[in-house]
């Protein structure tokens, strides 16, 4: 694989032309032409955009490798020679290279923050202590599994309205770009004996008849502007304060966001992780409003409040999981617990999915014909007019 060096030679930035496997030995070989590498970018990355590493994928088959009764640096051994993905080959053998060196399986990960979360990493972390891998490995599997499970259904339910918002739009789009303006040419100059409505359409026809390209442009660098506005994530934090500020939808997107919270939660204590050690690593998946109510619930914890009477004073509990959690308290279980609570939350929110989705579309089928309908309608008014009063 060819990669482009960005080198410090003395005081003057250069680049360089390597052919190595991967970028550290490129910067090896840097090193020992004298140069100080910088930065090191693959051809291929030129062109194709890197593959996420197949965590999920590699959990599946590291597990059944060691219910087989390989050990852990066998597994990856064996995982490791069949990849055909460069990248993620590399991924394994830089596990590899530190087992060898009898780092933990923890440590090793951690190495690797940006392709195993911290989650995983805490997953894994919990499960040397018992030594039962194998169970962690199975924990989490299921947990994306799980977690997948809303996710699908979200997706599912929003196909057909996107859909019907696509057509919808191409149709009045095309009603307002092209046909509109035909029929400008044909009532010009009857402004005066046409509905109201029906001469703004005409004065739009004719504006686009005159200006349309320009207009045409301007909605092209909308659209790119809007694209690069979603693209930071400054613009995409303000957007989600905004839809949490909508009461039905802000509603389940905390419901949405609270049992991800739960289940996770309950996946690392029942796993072993301590519950402060738990809370850290969890913090990542909430909303910052609810950031920081975690970081409350947290420091009384510390301080000695039972986990259920910290999650209801920080507004983390609904009145069905704070009870579900003073069960779990008292029987001593309160990952199994905290499970059943996100259960719980995705069936309240399939069941909402499943009601907004029945409601919504035929309400947006009734919205879009209506549109439809009206352009249409307006459009040939005049006609129905004109042939009225030659009767």
């Amino acid at each position: 694989m060819d990669f482009k060096v960005k080198a410090m030679h003395g005081r003057e930035v250069v680049q360089l032309s390597i052919s190595a496997l991967h970028a550290e030995e490129a910067f090896a070989q840097v090193r020992l032409r004298g140069f100080t590498p910088i930065s090191a970018k693959s051809s291929e990355s030129l062109f194709v955009k890197s593959k996420k590493f197949p965590l999920m994928l590699f959990s599946q088959e590291l597990l059944s490798l060691l219910e087989a009764g390989l050990n852990l640096v066998e597994a990856i051994e064996t995982l490791a020679e069949k990849e055909q993905d460069a990248q993620v080959k590399h991924t394994l053998d830089q596990l590899l290279q530190s087992l060898y060196q009898g780092q933990t399986f923890s440590a090793t990960l951690e190495q690797q923050t940006s392709i195993f979360p911290m989650l995983y990493i805490a997953t894994v972390r919990a499960s040397e202590k018992t030594g039962d891998l194998q169970e962690a490995l199975s924990r989490y599997v299921s947990y994306e599994q799980q977690l997948g499970l809303v996710k699908k259904k979200i997706v599912s339910s929003s196909i057909y309205p996107m859909l019907l918002v696509g057509v919808g739009g191409l149709v009045i789009m095309f009603l307002l770009g092209f046909v509109v303006p035909k029929f400008s040419r044909i009532y010009e100059g009857t402004g005066g004996n046409l509905p109201f409505l029906s001469q703004l359409l005409l004065q739009w026809g004719l504006f686009l008849e005159a200006h349309g390209k320009g207009f045409l442009m301007a909605v092209v660098f909308m659209f790119c502007g809007l694209g690069f506005a979603v693209s930071r994530p400054s613009f995409r934090g303000l957007l989600m304060q905004l839809v949490w500020r909508i009461p039905s939808l802000g509603k389940r997107m905390r419901i949405f966001q609270l049992a991800r919270f739960y289940r996770t939660l309950g996946m690392l204590l029942k796993g072993g992780t301590s519950i402060i050690v738990a809370l850290d690593s969890v913090i990542g998946l909430l909303d910052v409003a609810l950031q920081t109510k975690l970081q409350q619930a947290s420091a009384a914890i510390k301080e000695g409040q039972p986990i259920s009477l910290a999650m209801d004073q920080a507004g983390l509990a609904t009145p069905i999981a704070l009870r579900m959690l003073r069960v779990g308290e008292r029987g001593g279980k309160i990952g199994d617990m905290m499970e059943r609570i996100a259960a719980f939350y995705d069936e309240e929110l399939s069941r909402w999915i499943d009601w907004f989705t029945k409601l919504f579309e035929p309400i947006l089928m009734l919205l879009i014909g209506f549109v439809i309908g009206a352009v249409v309608l307006l459009l040939y008014m005049p006609i129905f007019e004109l042939a009225g009063n030659i009767q």
